[in-house]
């Protein structure tokens, strides 16, 4: 199976997360939209760009040299000290955000992250999820980011940086002839700075002339490096996500519905299959969920949302969609035209923890055997290789909402 990595890249991450502060401080002027860096003590000569704006960017600073060399380049600008400890705090709501998506993160760097969503579409595309990943992080935390589409981590790292801000890329494999073998061979991830200036001696000038060199060249010249060089310049990258499984605090899932929505016997089925979703994740952490939460967004962008308290601690599909309907139900208003609906379990806790009733017991009993099941043959032989009859319907409904939508990703 081909892998569907994502890489998402906070645009210009610390003036991005040093604007949202100072707005939420009462600062009424956004800096990303000044002359601006984010630097160290301007005072000593060796203080350094850490971040830039686009206006300070377009006057030649550059991020890594000198705020004394970015001042005479642009003699307006100006600067503003890190808040480390913002910092940590946006990336952490991010990666919880993407959390709701997959397990199988690799925190690269502060600001960026590789996803493995290879096991996680549900039965969606890798584009419509990045999509998804890409609006929340712009309307719920405040900042926006560069996603790269890819077969490996290396393709979604290179596409993540082709044209910025806010962008969404793919390099799948039949696109690296066009979009990455035309680049300057120094674009090449993990490319060395003294690698570049050799391979430009020897004629060496973009990516594409180094993935047209021949092997035994390469190796003979850079040795096992040469071979590295000549696997990436032709896309070929087995490295796994590296990831630390982190005990979420909530597992949620939403879709954003190809046309509006106005029925609400459609919008249950789709509430269930998203349900499903939501209670495989919490059965495959072993974790219980004690409250539930339905949201609603409208045509006019308009957002609803209802919780409630389950009777007790549960992973059970049944019982976790009974009370989403319930809310759902409680809120929404006839004839209302839905875009988007999402379903979200919270107050997490480990299975060992469970303390039910022998009455409560008894009434699950039955259903996680069904769960169980089901989850057997999904590990298996993959998520979509069984469904129930309400989920189907609900394929059928997004199937026929997508054929009448115009709905099209720019690759």
């Amino acid at each position: 199976m081909e892998r569907k990595i994502l890489h998402v890249d906070v645009n210009n991450a610390f003036l991005s997360w040093s604007a949202i502060y100072r707005l939420q401080h009462g600062e009424t002027i956004d800096i990303r939209t000044l002359p601006a860096v984010i630097g160290g003590d301007e005072s000593k000569r060796s203080g350094i760009v850490l971040a830039k704006s686009m206006i300070a960017k377009s006057y030649g600073v550059v991020t890594g040299e000198t705020l004394y060399q970015a001042r005479l380049k642009c003699p307006n600008l100006q600067v503003f000290p890190p808040n480390r400890e913002f910092y940590e705090k946006c990336s952490n709501e991010l990666y919880h955000l993407l959390l709701e998506y997959t397990d199988h993160i690799e925190r690269f760097s502060i600001d960026e992250c590789f996803l493995d969503m290879t096991e996680f579409l549900m039965k969606d595309t890798i584009e419509n999820k990045a999509r998804e990943i890409h609006r929340r992080v712009r309307e719920e935390l405040g900042f926006t980011v560069n996603i790269g589409i890819a077969p490996n981590k290396l393709l979604a790292k290179m596409a993540s940086d082709f044209e910025k801000p806010d962008k969404i890329h793919t390099l799948y494999a039949s696109e690296i002839e066009s979009k990455m073998w035309p680049l300057p061979v120094a674009e090449l991830l993990m490319l060395g700075r003294r690698t570049a200036p050799k391979l430009y001696q020897m004629g060496i000038q973009t990516i594409g002339d180094l993935a047209k060199t021949p092997l035994p060249f390469l190796k003979r010249k850079f040795g096992k490096q040469g071979v590295l060089l000549w696997e990436y310049a032709n896309g070929i990258d087995n490295s796994e996500v590296v990831y630390q499984t982190e005990k979420p605090k909530g597992v949620g899932n939403s879709t954003t519905l190809p046309i509006d929505i106005a029925n609400i016997d459609e919008l249950l089925k789709i509430l269930f299959s998203l349900t499903e979703q939501v209670a495989y994740r919490l059965r495959k952490e072993d974790m219980l969920a004690t409250i539930v939460s339905v949201q609603l967004r409208s045509s006019t962008f308009q957002d609803f949302s209802h919780q409630g308290k389950l009777a007790f601690a549960t992973a059970n599909t049944k019982e976790i969609f009974e009370k989403a309907k319930s809310l759902l139900k409680e809120m929404y208003q006839v004839h209302t035209k839905i875009r988007l609906i999402g379903v979200r379990v919270e107050g997490l806790i480990d299975k060992e923890e469970e303390q039910l009733s022998f009455l409560e017991e008894r009434k699950e009993e039955k259903q996680e055997k069904i769960d169980k099941a089901l989850d057997t043959l999904r590990e298996k032989y993959g998520y979509n290789s069984v469904s129930r009859a309400t989920k189907l319907e609900a394929d059928k409904i997004m199937r026929k909402v997508t054929c009448k939508s115009n709905f099209h990703f720019q690759k």
